[in-house]
């Protein structure tokens, strides 16, 4: 990855108006590297670079099971993946009696970042029952993570899929400053077993996922599981 040094100088440059590509050949880095820097900021962000803007204190950040045990307790093992997909939540505290809540929904072997939704106020006496809501799709439960382990799974998740050619759900410009700052990176292991895994879903566009995987990454070096129906 890019070191957070050279981060900044790419957000500074990106704030100026430069391109990626102008970057990168100013910086002397490959387009892909400056345009999945540029993917996990933000562009919104970015243009807020000026901003002393700072976030709410953080309250809790909660992780399907499945996710956390893959990316956080590398317990993925050899055995079939039949899902890559992780939902993160990121709570701050508006006032003693609600939250300011953020919701990322990844795909952390391929896609990045599919879906994102806040911020949302939610009072303190329905905060239990919006978490059980939140994760419902996820049977196997959830889990309380640090902020660095939210932020190591949204935004490691969506460099990741910059680099395969994809970029993060439109609605990140809206709820990317509640992560706050990516000031620890910690080395997580994205896709499966040193390769992309793309597992359809039911609102993909499968052939063009297909082919921009091809178009990056060739023939060969990534996996693929289609469901029928």
């Amino acid at each position: 990855m890019i070191s957070p040094a050279l981060e900044r100088e790419i957000f500074q440059l990106r704030a100026c108006n430069f391109t990626p590509r102008q970057i990168a050949r100013y910086l002397g880095l490959r387009v892909a590297d400056v345009k999945a820097a540029i993917a996990v900021r933000g562009e919104a962000a970015i243009s807020h670079l000026k901003s002393n803007s700072e976030p709410s204190p953080i309250a809790n950040c909660w992780v399907n099971l499945n996710c956390g045990e893959r990316l956080l307790d590398d317990l993925g093992g050899e055995e079939e993946t039949l899902s890559s997909l992780g939902l993160i939540i990121v709570a701050r505290f508006q006032d003693y009696h609600r939250f300011l809540v953020c919701t990322y929904l990844v795909d952390y072997c391929c896609l990045g970042l599919k879906d994102t939704m806040g911020v949302r106020m939610v009072d303190k006496d329905r905060y239990n029952y919006f978490l059980r809501s939140s994760f419902l799709p996820f049977p196997e439960g959830y889990r309380e993570i640090s902020l660095e382990e939210a932020q190591a799974i949204v935004l490691g998740s969506i460099y990741y899929a910059a680099r395969l050619g994809f970029e993060p759900h439109p609605d990140f410009a809206i709820t990317r400053e509640h992560l706050g700052q990516w000031e620890t990176i910690l080395p997580l292991q994205f896709g499966r077993q040193g390769k992309p895994l793309y597992i359809n879903g039911p609102y993909d566009n499968t052939r063009q996922i297909i082919r921009t995987l091809r178009d990056n990454v060739g023939c060969g070096n990534f996996d693929y599981i289609l469901g029928i129906g």
